[in-house]
């Protein structure tokens, strides 16, 4: 159903570790685009989705970060932890830049594995339809949205589809405006042909390696509104201070109390999720975890909005 993409940065794989029971009791999948050359975290993450009974899909050959030219690596791995494990599929990254008989020669490599075509501006559906043969119906297929139109798509009609779109408006943090539409997905996927749906959560499908120093220190929360046929929309929190990088602690304070009043709206709709509870723990004790600890929690915030969502539907 909801496919979460990841491109497999420290907070990002921890977020799917902790994630991980959520993950597999809600039937959530997520896609890990390994992007460190270290893959220790990732081998870690891996366990801990085994050990849940989670699933998970693993991109091969990664189009970001240190894999980029040559994902023997990450190949190496999977057959060394999850050539037994069906349920952790290996990925095939379809760029606009990706040769026919290289996704035929990566798709052969792992042919141990389940396998997910993620098709991300490669143009010859019909051709790699035709090369793949019989072990289409096998595959699971994830269509970037905007890179794969409904004639591409028809191609693959025989495997399990699922469209990923991305919901968030990457601006400097001082630029976002306090709340805007994210997605109506969740809801239309099916209305879109599809048997499942997928995201960039509250990072967005833009690759930075790093990031600057924030003149701005915004928190990100997404929430379902019952009062729009169930539109997901996000809020920027955003501190009041943002002409200079300095005091990154006191500006997360001004965005957390942002959030804190909010939550204690009478017509706020923001979940009372697990990261929420950390969010007023951090409010109650004063305390700044760090930028890329918030991004977890928003990160977190968002699975288990959307785990809710989907229960209340039944």
């Amino acid at each position: 159903m909801y496919h979460p993409y990841f491109r497999g940065k420290q907070y990002e794989l921890i977020t799917i570790r902790e994630s991980a029971p959520l993950l597999q009791a809600a039937g959530f999948v997520p896609i890990i685009e390994p992007v460190k050359q270290s893959l220790g975290a990732l081998q870690k993450t891996l366990s801990v989705v085994r050990d849940v009974g989670a699933k998970a899909v693993v991109i091969a050959n990664p189009f970001h970060g240190d894999h980029s030219a040559d994902g023997e690596s990450i190949s190496k791995l999977l057959a060394a932890q999850c050539a037994d494990y069906p349920d952790i599929a290996v990925g095939v990254l379809l760029k606009e830049s990706t040769g026919l008989d290289d996704i035929i020669a990566c798709c052969d490599a792992h042919a141990g594995h389940s396998i997910a075509l993620i098709h991300a501006g490669f143009a010859n559906a019909k051709e790699l339809a035709g090369a793949l043969g019989a072990r289409l119906a096998d595959m699971h297929h994830l269509f970037f949205d905007g890179m794969s139109g409904k004639l591409y798509q028809k191609h693959f009609a025989e495997g399990t589809r699922v469209l990923l779109r991305d919901g968030f408006q990457r601006r400097r943090n001082r630029d976002h405006p306090d709340v805007e539409f994210f997605s109506d997905l969740h809801a239309t996927f099916a209305d879109e042909g599809m048997d499942g749906f997928g995201d960039f959560l509250i990072v967005g499908d833009d690759y930075v390696e790093g990031g600057g120093p924030a003149y701005a220190v915004a928190i990100h929360l997404t929430f379902i509104d019952d009062e729009k046929d169930d539109e997901m929309h996000i809020f920027h929190f955003k501190s009041d201070r943002q002409d200079t990088p300095t005091d990154p602690a006191g500006k997360f304070a001004e965005a957390l109390q942002k959030l804190i009043n909010q939550l204690g709206r009478a017509d706020n709709k923001i979940k009372e999720t697990q990261a929420i509870a950390e969010f007023r723990e951090l409010h109650r004790r004063g305390h700044f975890p760090g930028l890329g600890y918030v991004k977890k929690l928003s990160m977190k915030h968002h699975i288990e909005t959307l785990a809710m969502y989907f229960a209340e539907q039944g």
